[in-house]
């Protein structure tokens, strides 16, 4: 929106000019990005799988197309050390849909959202990492590196990602 208000100013004023894409549409082309992460589960961390807190950890994906409906099956999740989740089975994003992928052991739903990576130890480091997302093509879907100290200015272990 900020780009047709500054195109439509310039072309008032009588003057030529190239506007530039928003940055985060200019690093991937992918209608999937990361919304945002649960990296500090609330509670004291503990990843036992019956007693634990690691379904409290979770990755939000968003579908921010506008018409186009898309499949995860295939899509790599991966942080800075190389710890990976491949999306193995059928799930459907509508546009404007999102799903939380959670650690920890459940059952995935579409109707719920959420997705669970069957393994209950942490994936996102509590003071930084970085979130890789890739297509089932093995390019570059979206990327985000976060620090605790820069990111997280309310200090409730969710950072938020493309608004």
């Amino acid at each position: 929106m900020r780009i047709r208000f500054a195109l439509a100013a310039t072309a008032a004023a009588g003057t030529l000019a190239v506007a530039a894409a928003p940055a985060q549409a200019a690093e991937y082309s992918s209608a999937l990005k990361i919304a945002g992460v649960q990296y500090d589960a609330p509670g004291r961390d503990s990843n036992n799988c019956r007693t634990g807190n690691s379904k409290s950890e979770y990755l939000t994906i968003k579908n921010y197309s506008r018409t186009a409906k898309v499949n995860l099956k295939g899509y790599v999740v991966e942080d800075a050390t190389g710890n990976t989740f491949t999306f193995r089975s059928n799930h459907y994003l509508e546009p404007g849909d999102y799903v939380k992928l959670r650690g920890g052991h459940g059952t995935d739903s579409d109707a719920k959202n959420v997705v669970y990576r069957q393994n209950c130890n942490f994936i996102w480091n509590n003071d930084k990492d970085t979130v890789y997302l890739y297509k089932p093509s093995g390019a570059h879907a979206d990327t985000h590196a976060y620090s605790k100290s820069k990111n997280d200015r309310d200090g409730n272990g969710y950072i938020t990602f493309h608004g």
